[in-house]
Order: C-alpha cells, then sequence, then structure tokens
C-alpha cells in the first residue's frame, strides 16, 4: 500500500484525512505515528509559503511523500486576523479554547452585517527530487458570538454556515468532511492526483 505522511501531530486534521484519503487506498501516517517532534519553523507570511515549509522539511528527513496542511481562519473585521496564527492567537501553546474566547471578545461588538470569514486551507504535497506542488480551499461562513456544537475542533464552534444552518461543529463528520475548506482543498488535489503522485 502506498504511503503517504501527513505533516501534523493535530489528531483531528489527521483524522478527517484519513477519512478523505481511504478512497486512494493510501496509507496515512502522521508525524505523532512517526515520533517526529522536531520543531519545524514556520517563517513564512502565507499559508502556502509554510505549508511548503512544513511539507519539504519532512519529506527531506524521511524521504517519502509528504502533504502539510496550513490553515485557519481569516475574519474581515480583523483585517484578516488570525490568518496564519491561528493555531497560536492567543499564546504560544495552541489552546484551541484560549483562541476561541480571544476571537469572541474581539468580535463582541462588531454588528451582524460585519461579521463575515473564511476558513482557508492550503495543501502543498512535496516529493524528495521533485518540486512541491499546492492547492487551495476555502469555506465562507460568519462569526457567531457564542458556540454551537460538539464535533470539530478550532474555531468550528462558532463559525457558522448560512446554507447550512449550522456551525461546522454541528455538522456530522461526513457532512464536514464535504464542505469544508480541507475538502475543497482536496477536491482540488484529486483533479492533479496522477501528475502529483505517478509522475
Amino acid at each position: 500500500m502506498k504511503k503517504v505522511i501527513i505533516a501534523s501531530h493535530n489528531e483531528g486534521k489527521v483524522k478527517e484525512f484519513r477519512e478523505m484519503f481511504k478512497e486512494f487506498g493510501l496509507k496515512v501516517v502522521s508525524l505523532r505515528d512517526l515520533d517526529f517532534h522536531e520543531e519545524i519553523e514556520e517563517n513564512g507570511s502565507t499559508f502556502k509559503e509554510n505549508a511548503s515549509i512544513k511539507a519539504e522539511t519532512i519529506a527531506n528527513h524521511f524521504q517519502e511523500p509528504v502533504i502539510a496542511d496550513d490553515s485557519g481562519l481569516e475574519i474581515d473585521a480583523l483585517d484578516g486576523r488570525p490568518g496564519i496564527y491561528s493555531a497560536r492567537y492567543a499564546g504560544e501553546e495552541k489552546d484551541d479554547e484560549a483562541n476561541l474566547k480571544k476571537v469572541l471578545a474581539e468580535m463582541e461588538h462588531v454588528p451582524e452585517k460585519d461579521r463575515s470569514a473564511r476558513f482557508i486551507c492550503v495543501l502543498a504535497i512535496a516529493r524528495p527530487g521533485k518540486e512541491t506542488s499546492s492547492v487551495e480551499g476555502k469555506c465562507e461562513g460568519i462569526i457567531l458570538h457564542e458556540k454551537r456544537g460538539d464535533h470539530g475542533f478550532g474555531y468550528d464552534p462558532i463559525f457558522y454556515l448560512p446554507a447550512m444552518g449550522k456551525t461546522l461543529a454541528q455538522l456530522e463528520p461526513g457532512e464536514k468532511n464535504k464542505i469544508s475548506h480541507r475538502a475543497k482543498a482536496l477536491r482540488e488535489l484529486r483533479n492533479h492526483w496522477s501528475e502529483i503522485f505517478y509522475t
């Protein structure tokens, strides 16, 4: 079975990748599975740059194909914040609850019409000796005033999807995996799957 490394320790994220990659017959391995805990300095200024840095570093280390995800939440009323700092918005310890509280506090007095936001996901695909490829997916929504739902992770409980009448955290995993920013990026990846992995 062909193996692909997901450059993440985030079990929620890796679980989503495993679900989505079932159809490809790929064995998905995380950095946690590989006991790789070295800090990779993500010093890029965009999601694409940071995803590429992660993917190339891990691909060179293990000499295996790697997919690195860099994703985050852009809120229009906050001039695009938290953006590339989404995971560490409230501090270096990557505390989801603290990040949520910080966003809700900053958005407290923002009127409904100005609460638009989007999740962005960039997938960088690195293979030893090959040029790195990338794809992008977006999911548009609105920031709520309070949390709703118990599924998902990160900012999902406050990210409302008007067309679905639910937050991302209120969707079952199967539902989320059809409409999320990561799902859209993966659909884009499917369009280039053969040329990326088999050339």
